[in-house]
């Protein structure tokens, strides 16, 4: 015998969030990223006439364990953060502090000097001053009027 249910949309929508409440706590207890993830590194990049300047939030990295290279325009930042030693036999009651490989590559929207590029770590922050290629930087170019005096030219700025 089947049994004939009178369509509700209201029902329906409450089994749908069921369905979604109960797929989402199944998945809230799952890792974010096992150890091997490569994970993506936030970035600021911003733009003066004379320079691109690139900022990496990087608390916990020792410098020694950054990487950064520039090819063909492409800035390519690589850190790791290790891992702090386990404690025997402890409970951990909170753990959120992540560890592992942080990675960004960018294409830079104009021709830098990569042989001017500094970068400082100060603070858990990367800071990177890229110059632009001298060709890019904006010119000055004066204008010059001449006036005609007893038919000689002078120069007046």
């Amino acid at each position: 015998m089947t049994l004939v249910r009178r369509w509700d949309p209201f029902r329906e929508m409450a089994e749908l969030r069921a369905t979604m409440d109960r797929l989402l706590n199944e998945t809230r207890n799952l890792p974010l990223a096992s150890d091997d993830t490569v994970r993506m590194l936030p970035l600021d990049v911003s733009e003066t006439e004379e320079a691109f300047i690139v900022k990496a939030s990087l608390p916990g990295v020792n410098p020694d364990d950054i990487d950064i290279s520039l090819t063909d325009n492409v800035l390519t930042i690589k850190a790791e953060i290790k891992a702090d030693e386990e404690i025997e036999n402890a409970k951990y009651h909170i753990r959120e502090r992540r560890y592992g490989v942080y990675n960004r590559a960018i294409t830079l929207p104009a021709a830098v000097d990569a042989d001017k590029v500094e970068a400082v770590y100060e603070n858990g922050v990367l800071t990177l001053n890229i110059p632009k290629a001298e060709e890019l930087k904006p010119h000055k170019i004066e204008v010059h009027t001449h006036k005609m005096i007893a038919g000689e030219s002078s120069k007046v700025d």
